[in-house]
């Protein structure tokens, strides 16, 4: 796969990098990912995978831009009130890098969503905001056999996995919580949707170029407010019915 002039020239940082240099370089022009939800995660997440020159991006989300979500979603801006965000991110993103393929789908992400979008992709970034759809991506993900990159936010933490097989996300979370809180009801501050989505765009391209060692069956805890970061391992679940012994 050849480089443009200006893609040499744009991407001369990650030529130069070590552990990506051209054949990474080379391997992310050739590779491809769906972003679902193109909120507080997803926007971090897409705009740094645009520019680090990954090949094709599609992004899913069925939500039309809020002025509410001004505040940490950081593709949009207050032009794009009104607009579905797969749409405006789409337009975003190509004017950011003129040399990548960028496609949204606007909708509901069901199963069926899930397995055509999830099919032709190399990996999949999960920032949605409730747990039926990715209970969806992940079941999708694990049917397919790609790479699955999550991440979670509300008040002052994050979080952020990667599962590929077994574990899988439904063994972190075998069912949705009764008490599951979202932004809306109690808050998050903007900046730890940059910080979370950018770390899932980080495992994306380590995952893409074989650079160091990825979140692989692990999940990464961030306290924003007391500075702190931890990681803890994910057992698989000899019985989850999306990945163990309970699978069809």
């Amino acid at each position: 796969m050849v480089f443009t002039d200006v893609e040499i020239e744009r991407y001369a940082r990650h030529l130069v990098l070590r552990e990506v240099g051209g054949p990474g370089q080379q391997k992310l022009k050739a590779g491809s990912a769906l972003i679902v939800g193109a909120g507080g995660l997803g926007s971090p997440a897409a705009l740094y995978l645009a520019a680090a020159g990954l090949g094709t991006i599609i992004l899913a989300d069925p939500d039309e831009v809020d002025l509410s979500n001004l505040q940490r979603q950081v593709i949009y801006t207050e032009d794009d009130v009104g607009r579905p965000k797969p749409e405006a991110a789409a337009d975003r993103l190509a004017a950011l890098n003129p040399h990548i393929f960028v496609a949204g789908f606007h909708g509901a992400f069901d199963a069926e969503t899930a397995d055509e979008l999830i099919s032709d992709v190399a990996l999949v970034l999960d920032g949605a905001d409730n747990f039926e759809t990715r209970f969806a991506v992940n079941a999708a993900c694990v049917r397919h056999g790609k790479p699955l990159v999550t991440g979670a936010i509300g008040r002052w933490t994050g979080q952020v996995g990667v599962f590929a097989g077994q574990p899988c996300y439904q063994c972190l979370v075998p069912e949705i919580p009764p008490d599951a809180e979202t932004c809306q009801a109690v808050g998050v501050v903007g900046a730890l949707a940059g910080v979370i989505g950018s770390m899932m765009a980080l495992e994306a391209i380590k995952l893409i170029t074989g650079a160091g060692e990825p979140l692989a069956g692990r999940l990464m805890i961030y306290d924003a407010l007391a500075a702190e970061t931890r990681t803890v391992r994910v057992a698989a679940d000899p019985d989850c019915p999306v990945c163990g012994g309970g699978a069809p």
